[in-house]
């Protein structure tokens, strides 16, 4: 749709500037920019994944603090898997109500699966915790299974040790 002409001098000489201005700015974005441009939507960025934090240097802040945005990141997205879990399970309850017990069985269990890996893997770590503290928890996680067995199978008896009768 063509402009309507200028009412007044004055603003015929401002849109002449700007077209001067945002001339050359609009052609540039329009012919070179955009066209070379990869497009996707916000919600789909990629970031590409960074070293974790067992395989930064000591002294390297720069690695710890990439380390630490990852844990975040990662945090973040198992919160909202288990969000959509557990509102399918809540939706599928309403949905289903006199037989939601035997219909929304596979929706709980997988719930509560994907629950009992976000605790072991971000369980008492606090509000506070970041990728050196999550780490560490594996770490006395894989020595405790070494030692005593899974958790929550009970401590294993020595081998050396007789029972009594």
């Amino acid at each position: 749709m063509p402009e309507a002409p200028a009412r007044n001098p004055l603003e015929s000489f401002t849109n002449a500037v700007s077209s001067m201005i945002d001339g050359p700015v609009s052609w540039f974005r329009g012919s070179i920019v955009e066209p070379n441009q990869k497009t996707y939507p916000w919600y789909h960025q990629k970031f590409r994944r960074v070293p974790t934090i067992d395989q930064c240097h000591t002294d390297d802040a720069v690695c710890f603090f990439e380390a630490n945005q990852q844990f975040k990141r990662d945090k973040m997205v198992d919160n909202e898997i288990l969000n959509i879990l557990r509102q399918r399970f809540e939706d599928c309850v309403m949905y289903e109500q006199p037989d939601h017990e035997r219909k929304c069985r596979p929706l709980l269990d997988q719930y509560e699966k994907a629950a009992e890996n976000w605790f072991i893997k971000y369980g008492d770590l606090g509000g506070y915790a970041n990728a050196k503290t999550c780490y560490m928890k594996q770490k006395h996680r894989m020595v405790w299974e070494r030692r005593h067995g899974p958790v929550g199978s009970g401590m294993k008896q020595s081998e050396d040790a007789a029972p009594e009768h």
